[in-house]
């Protein structure tokens, strides 16, 4: 089937952002790599390209960010809170281009039901990598501009769809440290019933960092992981 997001023009635009938003694109336009994680993509292009959408809008109790849980039946980074995201397909385009607008849109779209042109994509961060899963990851920031309903369209993609007040993500008694067995730590927030951590914790917390939104916690609070995580 093919959706209108398939079709449309898709392009970064800044114009209209919120005021809270402009430290945050300030943020995209110098931010390295390596100060966002220390996974980067194979040098030898190999890996699977994908994109996810990380999109901010305005609820009741202010900023947040959209999230979904992922269902507990998939393969691969089952049953935790992410960004509505995947791989690109081919009628994406250029993984080196548009492609990764595209995809992000697209699979959001997929995930969650939300309306594509209701967002507006205003920046794009370098490529990541996930070895667990060999995924090659261009995060796309945007701005939900004219929120749509959203909510599980897949259950068996998709467990819930939930957005995430910033001020929760930046509240310290929500922050903590994960301690998985392998010996590896990373950020971790406590939200909306759920225990965000790995890559999508990683990168919320370095936008946070970045943007300047970060409070001072704790980051002796350990949450211990287990090998199935």
């Amino acid at each position: 089937m093919t959706r209108a997001s398939d079709m449309r023009e898709v392009a970064l635009d800044r114009s209209g952002l919120p005021g809270w938003l402009e430290p945050m694109a300030r943020a995209v336009d110098t931010v390295r790599p390596t100060e966002l994680s220390r996974f980067l993509p194979p040098e030898d292009g190999g890996g699977r390209q994908s994109a996810v959408l990380v999109l901010f809008g305005e609820g009741e109790r202010g900023p947040e960010l959209l999230l979904m849980e992922r269902a507990g039946s998939l393969r691969s980074h089952a049953g935790q809170p992410a960004f509505p995201g995947g791989a690109l397909d081919p009628e994406d385009g250029d993984p080196l281009g548009d492609g990764p607008l595209r995809a992000a849109l697209r699979e959001a779209e997929e995930e969650t039901g939300l309306d594509p042109a209701g967002v507006r994509l205003f920046g794009v961060l370098p490529k990541l990598y996930i070895p667990v899963s060999q995924f090659v990851v261009t995060p796309v920031l945007a701005w939900w501009r004219e929120p749509s309903p959203v909510g599980v369209v897949d259950p068996g993609e998709t467990a819930r769809v939930f957005t995430v007040p910033v001020a929760d993500l930046t509240d310290p008694a929500n922050r903590a440290t994960t301690v998985h067995p392998s010996g590896h730590r990373g950020p971790a927030f406590l939200v909306e019933s759920a225990l965000v951590w790995g890559f999508t914790a990683g990168i919320i917390d370095r936008l946070l960092h970045f943007a300047g939104w970060e409070r001072p916690w704790d980051r002796t609070r350990q949450v211990p992981l287990d090998w199935r995580a």
